[in-house]
């Protein structure tokens, strides 16, 4: 049985269907509906501190929207949309929105009425230059182009933390940079458009590794490109979200140029952190990808005694800290697409909606396709109150009188 000291301040009816659960193999699940109960209403046996929740309130992207101006922008790589969705709140318009994979292609068009470029209609393959290029056109890219180009390229080449559980001689290790055969191109793909199209200015997003990869040698030939075409780049600007109002830790690698001697100013960094546990509350139970995981007792009883911010290293999943930022959100999921964190209060790992609170997208943002891609579309955005504060110091640097 269960030692019932990991059990003693949960109430007695909840510790004794969870003994019951995990002595005789029945789905807790099931002895929790049976009882009008569900996960939420378990709770750690070593509870936070009361003041935990205190401090910085969670700041929505709504906190950031400014008056529309208009400028045009082309995204390219779009995913599900979290860079998409600070340009929108910071008042640039969207001339076209181009993405490759088809669930991610449904999520930003059931939720805008962005001009999609991308399957099952037409490709959104960025390394198809000719044929991308003449859809761009048809829909009124012209050269130059008074606008913005915005982009973030595949990161898994360039990344350290996809690749740090996998021996770097095996077969499994990826982090090849631009010498992988389809992603590690698409980066130079993206500056061939830029180099044709000449944007006012362009973004591009990724990881901090794209620096070190080959030794920053070609990271060098990018720059060089865009030199040549008349572009003054800003320093890499590496930003961890936590220091821009998002509730959690995430490293990210933003390569910003205007044409002409025009000087970018980056945003500030807010004045203090918002703790997790301010994302994860209020969240309505209808609220639209908010579906927890059902674990079995033999799981909650590992979690339940997880002290805040220790890890189950069976599970290999954290318990938040909830007074301060998220780990960083990963691309799992919830069956078979990887593993989210665990709640501040709750023993069970977080939903899709509850990891889009991290990422600070909208509640009303939808996410199409199967929990697991959910998952993915969720932990491979850029947080849009990132990108909104990106875009607004963009638009004041560059286009702004």
């Amino acid at each position: 049985m269960v030692p019932s000291e990991l059990l003693s301040s949960l109430p007695g009816r909840l510790a004794q269907l969870i003994e019951h659960a995990h002595g005789t193999g029945v789905e807790l699940e099931q002895l929790l509906n049976a009882n009008g109960l569900s996960y939420d209403d378990l709770r750690y046996t070593r509870p936070p501190d009361p003041v935990a929740i205190q401090g910085e309130e969670y700041k929505g992207l709504e906190y950031f929207r400014t008056p529309f101006h208009g400028t045009p922008v082309v995204s390219f790589f779009s995913g599900a949309g979290g860079l998409d969705l600070g340009f929108e709140a910071a008042g640039f318009e969207h001339l076209a929105v181009i993405e490759n994979n088809k669930i991610f292609c449904d999520t930003l068009r059931e939720n805008r009425e962005w001009d999609v470029v991308g399957p099952p209609y037409n490709s959104g393959d960025v390394s198809q230059r000719v044929q991308l290029s003449k859809g761009l056109e048809e829909k009124g890219v012209g050269k130059p182009f008074k606008g913005v180009f915005i982009g973030g390229p595949p990161c898994q080449p360039f990344s350290i933390a996809a690749n740090q559980r996998f021996s770097k001689i095996g077969e499994n290790f990826k982090r090849t940079g631009f010498a992988h055969k389809k992603n590690g191109n698409l980066l130079f793909d993206y500056i061939w458009f830029i180099e044709k199209y000449v944007p006012e200015a362009f973004v591009i997003e990724n990881v901090p590794g794209l620096i070190d990869v080959d030794g920053g040698r070609q990271l060098s030939k990018v720059y060089k490109h865009l030199e040549n075409r008349g572009y003054r780049i800003h320093d890499p600007l590496k930003m961890n979200a936590a220091h821009y109002s998002v509730p959690q830790q995430r490293e990210r690698l933003f390569i910003i140029g205007c044409r002409g001697n025009r000087k970018f100013t980056p945003p500030k960094k807010a004045e203090s952190i918002v703790g997790c546990m301010q994302a994860l509350l209020d969240i309505p139970k209808d609220c639209p990808n908010h579906i927890t995981r059902k674990h079995k007792a033999s799981s909650v009883m590992r979690y339940v005694k997880l002290d805040v911010g220790k890890r189950d290293q069976l599970g290999r999943v954290d318990r938040l800290n909830p007074s301060m930022p998220s780990k960083t959100v990963i691309a799992g999921g919830s069956s078979g697409g990887g593993r989210s964190h665990l709640h501040p209060f709750i023993p069970r790992t977080l939903s899709v909606r509850e990891c889009a609170r991290l990422q600070t997208f909208p509640d009303d943002y939808l996410f199409t396709g199967s929990s697991a891609r959910q998952f993915t579309q969720v932990g491979n955005a850029v947080p849009p109150v990132l990108a909104a504060q990106i875009a607004t110091a963009l638009y004041k640097s560059y286009f702004e009188d």
